[in-house]
C-alpha cells in the first residue's frame, strides 16, 4: 500500500507535552464499526465485560539517551546515542546522531560530567556500523554495572515531537513510566498504559475484568518515520519480547471461555500476534519480533485495542487502520482533531474494537 494513504494534518497545538493529571483523567474515543463515542479513560470498565482479559506490557523505560565525545587524532566530535536494543551484557545497538563521524574501533566517552564517572568512565568502542545511523556499542562495563552507569549518565529519551519543544526533566522519569513497569529495557514507553492508576485498576477489578502481563522492550525504531513510498519497502526494527507459559495459558483459557482479549497498547498487540499460531492459540514466546501489521492482516489474538493517537505515515497508524478499518480510523482521527483530543505519547486514548469487515 502507498504510505501516503496514512497521512493527515495535525495542528501543533494538538500534541501533548505533558500527561493529563491525574493520569486516568484523559479522554478516550471509542471506535466501533457502528460509529464513534466520546468517553473518558475512567469509563473503560463500562465498555468491557466480566471475564475479559486485559494484557499489559510491563517493560520499564531506561534513561537511554546518552551524550558523549569521540576523540581521534587529537580531534573531538560530539556524539548523541539513543540505545534501542541490548545485544549482549556489554553491548547495545544505538541510533547515533553524528554516526557519519564514527568508524569501527573509535572510542566514545559518555557521561563524563555525570556521577557515572565516580564508578569509572562510561566508555564504549564502536563495534559495528549499519545503515540509518545504527551503531553497535561495546561498553567497558557490563551487566548490572553498565545498567547503573547508564541510569546515572543517561536521560529519558523523550519522543522527538516532545524533545524538540522542551528538554526532559525529573518529572519525566515518573510521567514516562507506567505504574506497573518492572522489566528494565525499553527506550520508549508503552504509552497506552500511562493512563492507568490504582483507582482505575480497582474499577476494573470490580467489573470482573482480569489482567495479565507480557514484556516487549520498546525500541527507538518506533519513532522512525516510514521513508518508503510503499509499505512493502519498509523494514521494521526488531524488539525483544517475552510471553510466559502462565500468561499464554491464561490468554488461551480466556478465549476458550468466551472472554475477549483486550490489548493495552500496540506493543502488547504486536507481541501477542507474534506469539499466536495459525489457530490463534498463544504460544510461550521469548526472542525478537519485527512483525509489521498493515491493512489486510488477519488478526489472530486480540479483540479490543486500547491505544493513544499515532503519528501520520507511521507503522502504528498502519496497525490501527488494519485493526479497526481504514475508513473508521480516518473518521476517528478527523473527529479527534476537530474536537480537541490530545495526541501522541502524553495524549488521550482510544478504544478500538476489531473490525474484520474493513481491513
Amino acid at each position: 500500500m502507498r504510505v501516503d494513504e496514512f497521512d493527515f494534518e495535525l495542528p501543533e497545538e494538538r500534541i501533548a507535552l505533558r500527561p493529563a493529571e491525574p493520569r486516568d483523567a484523559a479522554r478516550m474515543l471509542v471506535v466501533r464499526d457502528t460509529g464513534l463515542m466520546d468517553a473518558a479513560v475512567l469509563d473503560l470498565p463500562s465498555f468491557l465485560a466480566a471475564g475479559d482479559l486485559m494484557v499489559f506490557n510491563d517493560t520499564r523505560v531506561i534513561p537511554a539517551q546518552l551524550e558523549g565525545t569521540r576523540e581521534r587524532d587529537g580531534q573531538t566530535a560530539s556524539i548523541g546515542a539513543t540505545l534501542h536494543m541490548r545485544a549482549a551484557p556489554d553491548r547495545w545497538k544505538a541510533f547515533v546522531r553524528g554516526a557519519k563521524k564514527l568508524r569501527v574501533g573509535d572510542r566514545i566517552r559518555f557521561g563524563e560530567t555525570g556521577d557515572a564517572c565516580l564508578a569509572g568512565a562510561l566508555d564504549a568502542t564502536v563495534a559495528d556500523k549499519a545503515g540509518g545511523g545504527e551503531v553497535t556499542l561495546a561498553f567497558d562495563l557490563a551487566g548490572p554495572e553498565l545498567d547503573a552507569a547508564i541510569a546515572l549518565a543517561g536521560h529519558i529519551p523523550l519522543p522527538p515531537y516532545i524533545a524538540s519543544k522542551r528538554a526532559d526533566d525529573e518529572r519525566d522519569r515518573t510521567d514516562y513510566q507506567t505504574v506497573y513497569a518492572r522489566e528494565d529495557g525499553a527506550v520508549a514507553a508503552p504509552t497506552a498504559g500511562l493512563h492507568f492508576t490504582d483507582r482505575l485498576f480497582d474499577k476494573l477489578d470490580e467489573a470482573g475484568v482480569n489482567r495479565a502481563f507480557v514484556t516487549l522492550h520498546v525500541g527507538a525504531g518506533t519513532f522512525l518515520p516510514v521513508k518508503a513510498e510503499d509499505t512493502d519497502d519498509h523494514k521494521m526494527h526488531a524488539e525483544i519480547g517475552h510471553v510466559s507459559d502462565a500468561t499464554a495459558a491464561l490468554i488461551n483459557d480466556t478465549r476458550a471461555r468466551g472472554g475477549r482479549i483486550v490489548s493495552v497498547g500496540t506493543t502488547s498487540l504486536r507481541l501477542l500476534e507474534s506469539a499466536a499460531d495459525e489457530n490463534g492459540t498463544i504460544q510461550p514466546f521469548a526472542g525478537a519480533t519485527d512483525i509489521f501489521i498493515t491493512p489486510g492482516y488477519r488478526f489472530r489474538a486480540v479483540d479490543v485495542l486500547m491505544t493513544n493517537f499515532h503519528l501520520p505515515r507511521s507503522t502504528l497508524m498502519m496497525l490501527v487502520s488494519a485493526f479497526a478499518g481504514m475508513e473508521p480510523m480516518r473518521a476517528a482521527y478527523a473527529h479527534a482533531i476537530e474536537t480537541g483530543y490530545r495526541f501522541y505519547s502524553y495524549g488521550d486514548s482510544s478504544l478500538l474494537f476489531r473490525n474484520d469487515g474493513d481491513g
